[in-house]
C-alpha cells in the first residue's frame, strides 16, 4: 500500500455501500477475500480505500465511488489529521476559485512538483486575500506532499459542485462527526442576530465577532463589506477565514487569540458586532484586566464574564452600530451584575432583551437571551425605554403536539415576533404592547434593586386561551372532534377464525428479504443539505413522526450531498427509542427530505401495500425482537421486521383496517390536545378574572 493512501474505517465503508455497520461486519466475517486491515485497532480497525472500493465493485456492492464520499474519505484518513487536511482543502479551493486559471496548469504536473509548487502560489492567494497577518498559515511543500490526492479531489469536486459549496460539504461533515469538540450556533439564531443588527449596519458593513467559532455568524450578514473575526483556536480560526473568503468576496480578517486578554482589533471600529461568547467562564482575565478602558459600564464580577464581552463588544462599535449577543438567561438578573446592568440602561447601550425558546442554541436545555445593543453617540439622548420580547410562545410549530426540542423550533414564527417587534422601536423608541410577547418598558422601572432584566417579569399576561370567545371556539372544535372520534371508534374485535396456515404466514418474510428482492426500497435518514435546485426543503424530523405532526424541520445550508426526499405510499420508522411505530406518508408530507434517526420503506405498489406494511411493523411483538438493547438507547433494526406473506388484495384488506386504527388515532391525539388547551385556558382565565367563574 502507499505511504499516504487513505483509510477507511467500517463505519465509512457503510456509508461508502449505502447499508449499516451490522452488513459490514457480516461481509468480514462471511468473505475470505474482504481487504484484510491496515490501521486502527483490533476494535476498531481501518481499511485502504482503493482495496475497499474495489472489493465493493467486484461484489457489485457498488458502482462507483461518489466523489465527495472519496474526498470525505480522503480527509478522516489524512496522516496529520482531519483538521489539517481540511485546511489545505480549502486552501486550495480558494485558490480555484479566485485564480480558475492557474489551477489547471499547477494541477498538470506530476504529485511530487505539485506539492514543491502549490505553496508559492498558495502564499500568493492567501496575502491577497488575508493579509500578511493572517490565521491561515502557507503549508510547505513537505506538508502537501501526503495531501495531494486529496488537493486534487477537492479541485474536482469545486469542479461539480463549487468551491464554497464543496469546503461546506467537507467542514458540515467534519463538525458533525464531532459534536462534542465544538460550540456551534445554528443557523436560526444567527439569521436572527443578523437580521436584528442590519436596520443601522448600513451598505457593506464592517462586523466583527470576537468568538468567531466556525464563522456562523459572520457568514449570516448579507453583503458585507469586510469580516473581522477572532478565535482562541488556531485551528478554527483557519477554518474560519478559509469559510467566509470561500463565501463572499468581503475583506476577511481573522485572527488567532482570546479577545478578551489579546484582542486583535484594538483601533477598530465596526458597524456591527455579533457574537456569542462562552458562558460562565471563571477564568477569563479577571484578575489582569481590572484597570482595561474597555469595562466604561463598571468592572465585571468574576462569575459575570458574559458582561465582560458586552462591554468588549460596545467598545469595538462606532457611535451608533449595533451589536447583538447571545447570552445565557442568568446575566440579566444576577445580582453581581445589576449595577453595570444600570449604566447600560442609563446610558441608552441596552435597547432590548429577547427571550429564545429552549433549545435555540447550546446549552440546548435552557432558554438563551439575546442582547441588542447600541454604542451612544456624541450629543444623542439615551432612550427612555427598553424592548423585551418573549418568543417562548412561539417555540414549536404545534406546542400541543409533544415535547419542545430544537428540531421542532418554528424559527420563521420567532424570527417573525422579533422583528415585528424590533423594527417599529428601533424606528420610533416604543412600540404598541403585545400582551405576553413585547413591550417596551420605560428605563425607570426596570431602575430597582435587583434590575432584572428577564422579559417574563415585565410582561403583562396574554389573555387567557385568546379570551372567553376563543374559548368558546376551543370547546366548540373539541366537541366535534369528539363526536367524530366516536364515529371513528373500531368495532368490537372478535376472535379470528381457525386458520392452521396462520403460523406460518406470521413467520413469513424480513424486510430485509423484501428489500433484496426489489418489493421495496430501504434509504436511512441524515443531514443532506439542500435540493439540487438550491430551494429550502421541509424536514420531516423525528419528533414530527412521533406527534404526527406535518414536517418541522429544515436543511441547513452547506453541503451538496442530497436529501432523502419523500413520496407518498412511503413509510417511514423510528430507529430510535424502542417503540412501535410507522407512518405513512401522504400526499401533504410528500417531498419533505427525510430526518435523523428515521428509515424509510419505499414499497412497490405492485407487491405490497403501504397500510398493510405500516400496520405489521406496529406490532408490539415484531419491534421487540427486532430491536437492540446494547446501550443505553433501544435501536430497531428495520430489516429484521417481518410481515405475513400474502396476497395483495388480502393485503388490501388489512391495509384498509389498519387505515381507519390510524384515522382514529389521529382524532384521539386531536381530542386531546383540544382538551388541554382548553382546560389551561379555563384555569387561567378564572385565575386571572378575564372569565367568569
Amino acid at each position: 500500500m502507499p505511504e499516504h493512501a487513505a483509510e477507511v474505517t467500517a463505519a465509512g465503508i457503510a456509508r461508502l455501500a449505502g447499508v449499516g455497520r451490522a452488513a459490514v461486519s457480516n461481509w468480514r466475517r462471511r468473505h475470505a477475500d474482504f481487504p484484510r486491515p491496515v490501521g486502527g485497532t483490533e476494535t476498531s480497525p481501518s481499511f485502504a480505500l482503493a482495496d475497499v472500493e474495489r472489493w465493493l465493485r467486484a461484489q457489485g456492492k457498488l458502482a462507483e465511488v461518489p466523489l465527495r464520499e472519496r474526498v470525505w474519505q480522503q480527509v478522516t484518513g489524512h496522516p496529520a489529521g482531519a483538521v489539517t487536511a481540511l485546511v489545505q482543502a480549502g486552501c486550495v479551493l480558494l485558490l480555484v476559485r479566485d485564480r480558475s486559471t492557474a489551477w489547471p496548469a499547477l494541477a498538470a504536473v506530476s504529485d511530487p512538483r505539485l506539492a514543491e509548487t502549490l505553496p508559492v502560489a498558495l502564499e500568493e492567494v492567501l496575502t491577497e486575500r488575508f493579509g500578511a497577518e493572517r490565521a491561515v498559515r502557507t503549508p510547505a511543500a513537505a506538508e502537501l506532499a501526503p495531501s495531494v490526492p486529496l488537493l486534487r479531489g477537492v479541485a474536482d469536486l469545486a469542479a461539480e459542485t463549487g468551491a464554497r459549496q464543496a469546503f461546506e460539504f467537507l467542514l458540515g461533515r467534519h463538525l458533525d462527526a464531532n459534536p462534542r469538540q465544538y460550540t456551534l450556533t445554528p443557523p436560526g439564531p444567527a439569521a436572527l442576530m443578523a437580521a436584528l443588527a442590519a436596520p443601522g449596519a448600513g451598505p457593506r458593513p464592517t462586523v466583527l465577532d470576537p468568538a468567531s467559532g466556525t464563522g456562523t455568524l459572520l457568514r449570516a450578514v448579507e453583503h458585507p463589506g469586510a469580516l473581522h473575526g477572532q478565535d482562541a483556536d488556531p485551528d478554527l480560526a483557519a477554518l474560519t477565514a478559509l469559510r467566509l473568503a470561500l463565501a463572499s468576496d468581503a475583506d476577511v480578517r481573522v485572527r488567532t487569540g482570546d479577545s478578551l486578554r489579546a484582542d486583535a482589533f484594538p483601533h477598530l471600529t465596526a458597524d456591527t458586532v455579533l457574537c456569542h461568547p462562552p458562558f460562565n467562564e471563571r477564568n477569563w482575565g479577571h484578575d489582569e484586566l481590572a484597570y482595561d478602558p474597555r469595562w466604561e459600564y463598571g468592572f465585571p464580577a468574576r462569575t459575570e464574564s458574559e458582561l465582560a464581552w458586552v462591554q468588549h463588544a460596545l467598545a469595538r462599535l462606532r457611535p451608533g452600530g449595533t451589536a447583538v449577543l447571545l447570552m445565557p438567561p442568568a446575566a440579566a438578573s444576577r445580582r453581581s451584575g445589576r449595577r453595570i446592568r444600570a449604566d447600560l440602561l442609563r446610558r441608552g447601550a441596552l435597547r432590548a432583551v429577547v427571550a429564545l425558546p429552549a433549545g435555540a442554541a447550546p446549552p440546548y436545555g435552557i432558554p438563551l437571551h439575546l442582547w441588542v445593543l447600541r454604542r451612544p453617540a456624541v450629543g444623542v439622548t439615551p432612550s427612555p425605554e427598553l424592548l423585551v420580547v418573549d418568543t417562548t410562545a412561539t417555540a414549536t410549530a404545534d406546542q400541543a403536539g409533544g415535547g419542545a426540542g430544537r428540531e421542532k423550533l418554528d424559527w420563521q414564527a420567532v424570527h417573525t415576533a422579533v422583528l415585528d417587534a424590533w423594527l417599529p422601536f428601533d424606528k420610533d423608541g416604543t412600540v404598541t404592547e403585545t400582551p405576553g410577547a413585547s413591550r417596551s418598558v420605560p428605563v425607570i422601572e426596570l431602575l430597582d434593586d435587583d434590575v432584572d432584566l428577564a422579559p417574563a417579569r415585565h410582561l403583562p399576561p396574554p389573555t387567557a386561551g385568546g379570551g372567553a370567545t376563543e374559548l368558546l371556539a376551543v370547546r366548540d372544535r373539541l366537541a366535534k372532534t369528539l363526536g367524530h372520534t366516536v364515529a371513528l371508534t373500531p368495532p368490537p374485535a372478535l376472535p379470528a377464525p381457525a386458520d392452521p396456515t396462520a403460523a406460518v404466514r406470521l413467520t413469513g418474510v424480513t424486510v430485509g428479504e423484501l428489500a433484496r428482492t426489489g418489493a421495496l426500497e430501504l434509504r436511512a435518514g441524515g443531514v443532506g443539505t439542500t435540493s439540487s435546485t438550491g430551494t429550502p426543503v421541509r424536514v420531516l424530523t423525528e419528533n414530527d413522526v412521533f406527534g404526527a405532526q406535518p414536517p418541522s424541520g429544515s436543511l441547513p445550508e452547506g453541503a451538496p450531498e442530497e436529501p432523502v426526499l419523500l413520496a407518498e405510499g412511503d413509510v417511514v420508522v423510528p430507529v430510535l427509542g424502542g417503540g412501535s411505530l410507522a407512518r405513512v406518508v401522504d400526499a401533504a408530507t410528500a417531498g419533505a427530505a427525510l430526518g435523523r434517526n428515521l428509515q424509510l420503506l419505499r414499497p412497490d405498489p405492485a407487491a405490497l401495500d403501504p397500510w398493510f406494511l405500516a400496520g405489521f411493523l406496529r406490532g408490539t411483538a415484531n419491534t421487540r425482537q427486532a430491536s437492540s438493547y446494547a446501550s443505553t438507547a433501544t435501536r430497531l433494526d428495520v430489516r429484521r421486521l417481518q410481515l405475513p406473506r400474502l396476497p395483495l388484495a388480502e393485503q388490501q384488506r388489512y391495509g384498509e383496517r389498519f387505515r381507519a386504527l390510524a384515522e382514529f388515532e389521529d382524532a384521539l391525539r386531536l381530542a386531546s390536545r383540544l382538551g388541554e388547551q382548553l382546560v389551561q385556558g379555563l384555569y387561567d382565565g378564572l385565575a386571572d378574572g378575564t372569565v367568569a367563574p
